[in-house]
């Protein structure tokens, strides 16, 4: 991904053949209509007023983040997913994201989370592995995280039928 200035917020998209996600595949086949994950990327003095969302490469960053994780994931590829971006001051980046998931409820969103973390801090590292990471492993750092909650198999069914619920109106 080349470089480009800018904050904003952005929606990644599946069109690939992981069993959880295949609603998504089918919707986003020929046209990419439904996110998997909508994030938002400050530019790095955005809460000091210090930087302009224009004047960073904040969103590029993120998305080169989660390109390497879903590159991590021993069960998804790459080439499998799309992204689109908007780029706007940093006042209207968290209305932007908060209008989008509301509009699109992303399964990464609001069932399975923890697709933008990064490795726990100090004190944080006793906590559970992200389930991003209990249904794609990959990243090195969550392996030595305790397990989460639900294994890998409850989380693909519960991604899998909060897709085919949500999505079945926008099957023709």
């Amino acid at each position: 991904m080349p470089e480009f200035d800018g904050a904003g917020v952005y929606a990644l998209y599946c069109h690939g053949k992981f069993p959880a996600y295949k609603a998504l595949a089918a919707i986003n086949a020929e046209k990419l209509i439904e996110p998997i994950y909508i994030g938002k990327a400050y530019p790095s003095g955005a809460r000091k007023g210090i930087e302009l969302a224009t004047q960073t490469t904040a969103l590029t960053k993120r998305l080169k983040d989660h390109k390497k994780s879903i590159e991590a994931a021993t069960s998804l590829n790459i080439e499998d997913f799309s992204t689109r971006w908007l780029v706007m001051e940093d006042v209207w980046i968290a209305l932007g994201e908060s209008a989008m998931i509301r509009r699109h409820q992303p399964v990464r969103n609001v069932r399975i989370d923890d697709l933008g973390n990064h490795a726990p801090g100090c004190g944080r590292a006793k906590g559970a592995r992200p389930q991003w990471d209990t249904l794609h492993p990959g990243r090195t750092w969550a392996e030595a995280l305790p397990s989460a909650l639900k294994s890998a198999d409850e989380l693909q069914q519960d991604a899998q039928e909060y897709l085919e619920y949500r999505l079945r109106p926008l099957v023709y």
